[in-house]
């Protein structure tokens, strides 16, 4: 038996032998699949597949023992008395402290299926309920979405970027900070049907686009570009992109006429930039002090940008730093100095590899989604503040021009997502995740999330269900068929939302009378109107069934970021207050963040190679996005166990630095700071800048001990070590490649990987 099906790592056709999915087969459409595919049949039937509704034995006792999360045992219970108490705790807590104590978390990529998407079936479930404190924003770019509006916007920059082809065509310079590889661009909310950059990259360089890769990591950048390596300390992007901006306007190299039309506040910018305020020039001298690249090179660099069509394309990755929102600003500085913005190639972009989507040359046509609702609760908390938030009920805080205060949350119901991978600093996570009355986990397998909840409700997976993949940044629409019957007594996130309304008694406004069918159906013919209406035609649902896909038309008009801007900066007008990019923002500057001043500046960052933490903790910490899973997604899947060196997650080392700590290869290293520890196993690569060690993101966080504080983790959890605080006070990301550590040889006995072993239920 063969099902169509897809993923956030690309549409397969799934096999089943006897009812049992068995292989997986890639998208024939798709030329560079992904080879995550292949843990998906691990993933559907491993043993951390939740099997059947559990509650924390602690929680049934009284006065609930909130700190009995992640070191109880759970009692089995049926489906009817777990809902009963999942629908009991909502209703009291609602009774007694209001909506505004009540979380919904459900940040994370869930499902590539438009409505089984965990994350809008519990809003939708929780805005009938009276609403509930959501999150703003994501981990992967937080600060860049909190910034970008105000000195540009909207968020084009990030959503709309110059397509690939154009770069071919007309780009001669291609300054990538973050680099360009093809590792992050396996994935795609909603699910490729294409990956693109297999053909994109090496077109680039068939063209004779000249690429120059800024990062501390050679490999960021794909081999076929044959890029120029700079490797600046972490987090010294900002302090290098002024002396390039130094350099240009003390050689006359910059367009005052762009400037002068297109912008505004560059005058008060380059009074910071010549040292006229402070005594300090941000030169090319001043900035090699700081990042270490030699100020020849970053003189030359700016010469050369200047001298061509120039594209500057900027890693989300280096918006979750301390201070992310200055990289992410100086680059719209740079772009703006150069005066190519909105000419064919030149300008920037903000994301280019850093999903399957930035540069596609698909038209952005609507596609199917299940809408969330209106939600009566106003407030929220930026996306990774949870922690804070937990610790920290009726406090203040900042963000984005307003002055906010922490809601008190009594009860967090989290679906489809695990913050203890997304979230930094997970020992201060515990400490906060204990704080609630209760915690309510809906999900298809055992993460450190649902090891920490009161309440586990067993999800089926996409391949339990029907659905439809989508995005706005893909060529195709893709079904979803159902493959296999749910694993153990796992059901789909709206039939157990639709009962829960059922005994609240608004079955009615959460299912609007339709079951999973009737929505495939109303949710694809919506979106073929909406399209029928832009010129674009869509098959019928049924025909798209039939075929298991629709195909959008590829643009085959030129299209550049800020053309439309450019060619008419009055009947174009960019929103923001001055109509212009604003190099000083009026408004950001009246906020008064001694953190995010009213121009991009260079702040030194709390940690980092420069300063005097480094004597301590010598080695700074990369946590990249990892080759073989989707953040922890596919962790148990054979593609990622396989890269892992006695079990443990790969930390890559320097040879020299790894030398001077008697490390070889294949050595198990504890990894530690003042936050906590890891154990990982050693992989030595010249890959890397001296000083710099990369650990992936996404092991499962497996504690050696649940009673201690502090333990060691003994998978390779990066997130045990990052840490926890905003990007600033205007955008209050998460700063997690802001990360010193120390490495050492582990000498003790390695304990057992657990983190993929289902918790043995026990009797009340």
């Amino acid at each position: 038996m063969r099902a169509r099906h897809s993923s956030h790592w690309g549409a397969f056709t799934a096999i089943m032998d006897n009812g049992r999915l068995t292989s997986v087969e890639p998208f024939e459409k798709d030329g560079h699949s992904s080879d995550l595919l292949q843990s998906i049949p691990d993933a559907v039937y491993d043993t951390s597949r939740i099997q059947a509704p559990m509650v924390r034995k602690g929680w049934l006792k009284p006065g609930r023992e909130p700190h009995g999360r992640g070191r109880d045992a759970f009692i089995q219970v049926s489906w009817r008395e777990a809902l009963d108490l999942v629908a009991g705790e909502l209703q009291l807590v609602k009774d007694t402290f209001g909506n505004e104590a009540i979380f919904g978390g459900s940040y994370g990529w869930a499902s590539a299926g438009r409505f089984h998407h965990a994350n809008t079936q519990l809003k939708r479930f929780l805005n009938c309920h009276g609403g509930f404190v959501n999150q703003l924003h994501t981990y992967s770019i937080a600060a860049g979405l909190t910034l970008l509006p105000r000195i540009l916007g909207d968020h084009r920059a990030l959503r709309a970027l110059t397509p690939w082809s154009e770069i071919r065509n007309h780009t001669q310079l291609f300054v990538a900070f973050g680099g360009l590889g093809t590792k992050n661009a396996q994935v795609l909310s909603g699910g490729p049907g294409e990956h693109v950059l297999g053909d994109w990259l090496p077109a680039l360089a068939r063209a004779g686009v000249e690429v120059v890769s800024v990062s501390p990591v050679r490999d960021d950048t794909v081999d076929a570009l044959n890029a120029e390596w700079l490797a600046p300390r972490p987090n010294t992007d900002t302090a290098l992109m002024l002396g390039l901006a130094h350099t240009l306007v003390e050689e006359g190299l910059h367009d005052r006429a762009f400037l002068n039309r297109y912008c505004v506040g560059f005058e008060r910018f380059e009074r910071y930039l010549m040292g006229r305020d402070c005594g300090v020039p941000k030169s090319a001298d001043w900035a090699s002090n700081i990042c270490e690249v030699p100020a020849e090179t970053i003189r030359a660099l700016a010469r050369r940008m200047a001298s061509a069509r120039t594209m500057i394309g900027t890693a989300w990755s280096l918006q979750r730093a301390e201070h992310g929102e200055q990289p992410f600003w100086m680059t719209v500085v740079l772009g703006a100095m150069l005066g190519q913005v909105g000419l064919p190639g030149g300008g920037f972009g903000f994301g280019y590899a850093s999903t399957n989507g930035p540069g596609n040359t698909i038209h952005k046509v609507p596609v199917p989604n299940l809408t969330s609702g209106d939600n009566p609760v106003r407030n929220h908390i930026p996306v990774a503040r949870i922690a804070d938030m937990l610790l920290h009920p009726g406090e203040p805080y900042d963000f984005d021009g307003e002055s906010r205060t922490y809601p008190d949350i009594r009860l967090v119901y989290w679906c489809g997502g695990n913050p203890f991978h997304h979230h930094q600093d997970i020992n201060r996570l515990i400490a906060a995740w204990r704080r609630p009355q209760t915690v309510i986990v809906q999900d298809p397998w055992w993460t450190a999330t649902a090891r920490h909840a009161d309440i586990v409700l067993p999800a089926t997976t996409t391949l339990e269900r029907n659905d439809i993949g989508a995005s706005s940044d893909d060529r195709f629409i893709l079904a979803m068929e159902k493959a296999i019957d749910p694993v153990g007594e796992a059901r789909n996130d709206y039939d157990i939302f639709s009962d829960l309304a059922a005994r609240f008694g608004y079955i009615d406004s959460f299912t609007e009378g339709r079951d999973e069918s009737e929505w495939l159906f109303h949710l694809y013919e919506v979106a073929r109107q909406k399209s029928a209406k832009e010129g674009i035609a869509l098959p019928d649902f049924d025909s798209f069934w039939k075929a298991g896909h629709a195909e959008k038309p590829v643009r085959t008009e030129p299209y550049n970021l800020y053309a439309d801007f450019r060619a008419d900066p009055n009947a174009c007008s960019l929103k923001t207050p001055s109509g212009k990019i604003e190099i000083f923002s009026e408004t950001i500057d009246n906020f008064g963040y001694d953190d995010c001043p009213g121009h991009p500046v260079w702040l030194e960052p709390s940690e980092w190679l420069g300063g005097d933490m480094a004597k301590r903790h010598p080695l700074h910490l990369i946590s990249s996005q990892p080759n073989g899973r989707l953040h922890s997604q596919m962790d148990q899947g054979r593609v990622s166990r396989v890269t892992k060196i006695k079990g443990r997650e790969p930390i890559r080392l320097h040879p020299l630095d790894a030398a001077d700590r008697g490390i070889v290869a294949g050595d198990i290293v504890r990894v530690f700071n003042d936050r906590g520890a890891v154990l990982a196993g050693v992989i030595l690569s010249e890959e890397l800048r001296r000083g710099v060690v990369q650990l992936a993101t996404g092991a499962w966080y497996d504690p050696l001990s649940t009673e201690e504080p502090n333990t060691l983790d003994k998978h390779g959890n990066p997130n045990v070590l990052t840490i926890d605080r905003g990007t600033s006070k205007l955008g209050q990301g998460p700063v997690s490649h802001t990360t010193l550590v120390e490495v050492e040889i582990y000498s003790e006995p390695l304990p057992a990987i657990t983190a993929f072993d289902r918790p043995k239920p026990v009797a009340r």
